[in-house]
């Protein structure tokens, strides 16, 4: 899908130089995505949510998003995901249609989750405060990750280089799934499928940073990873409760973000012995949760 980013017409001022100057600017495209839901057969399957998200990756949002809110246990439970033109026109492919495998209960489409999202909230369709929070089927305290100090501060500036949405637009939130070192404290990449510690192994764009996040999750889904042990999910805002709960879900051991975390989203992570790291940027984080995880030399 080649929709991430769209031209308009734009007045650039400068009150410093007293000019306004008329120009295209790039933007991200945000847009509706429909994921409708329901076992095998004819007809129609059920429309679940609608989230607004940037066009792109959309069969792993759809399937990381269905993960992340408990729908699905791993990616057995689908039979089947297409993108599909949709009831508009002119057809801009905005339906995934996930078929369910045979034997896997359909979602019930209620209240608690059959409205809309925004992309800048993933539990704004939920109606009520206990449908907000679902139980991640991984252990997580029981991964002996332990990521050093250095390697997390180099990994912001890998994200950003990676952001080629972002440098097009400045409108894009990004995702991205590192390797990291196994519980020995030795940069072996312990649990990161092979790879070296400190690798990018999936990163994602979106308007909306939940969505970020299942579209990562939903790749992992995909390629058989989760949990995934020995990894760190770095997000380039800020940590909210939901994507500390989404990193829960597929059991990532550490959560980083550059800007600051949320009291709810702290609680979660100890809670879930998770470890938090907030305000990473160049040298300096703040280790919130799971302090054992980060090692200072």
């Amino acid at each position: 899908m080649g929709r991430t980013t769209g031209r308009r017409a734009v007045l650039r001022v400068n009150v410093a130089a007293s000019t306004a100057r008329e120009g295209p600017d790039n933007l991200a495209v945000e847009e509706p995505l429909e994921i409708r839901v329901g076992p095998p057969g004819p007809g129609r399957r059920a429309p679940l949510t609608v989230t607004m998200r940037t066009p792109g990756d959309d069969l792993d949002l759809a399937l990381g998003f269905l993960f992340t809110e408990g729908l699905i246990r791993d990616a057995d439970d689908v039979y089947t995901a297409q993108l599909c033109a949709g009831d508009q026109k002119p057809n801009t492919y905005n339906v995934v249609d996930v078929v369910l495998t045979p034997g896997v209960p359909a979602p019930q489409t209620d209240p608690t989750r059959h409205f809309p999202t925004t992309s800048a909230c993933g539990v704004c369709g939920k109606a009520s405060i206990a449908a907000v929070r679902t139980r991640s089927a991984y252990d997580v305290t029981a991964d002996p990750t332990v990521v050093p100090a250095g390697t997390l501060a180099s990994l912001p500036e890998k994200l950003l280089a990676a952001q080629r949405g972002f440098a097009s637009t400045g409108g894009l939130h990004a995702a991205g799934l590192f390797t990291v070192t196994g519980g020995d404290g030795d940069d072996d990449g312990g649990g990161g499928g092979g790879h070296p510690a400190g690798e990018l192994v999936c990163l994602r764009e979106d308007v909306g940073r939940h969505n970020a996040v299942d579209k990562v999750i939903g790749w992992a889904l995909r390629e058989r990873r989760v949990p995934l042990t020995g990894h760190v999910l770095l997000v380039s805002g800020r940590a909210s409760f939901e994507l500390t709960q989404k990193a829960w879900m597929a059991g990532i051991p550490l959560l980083a973000a550059v800007s600051a975390p949320s009291t709810l989203a702290v609680e979660l992570a100890k809670e879930a012995g998770l470890g938090l790291v907030g305000f990473l940027r160049g040298a300096t984080m703040n280790v919130y949760t799971g302090r054992q995880r980060v090692r200072v030399d």
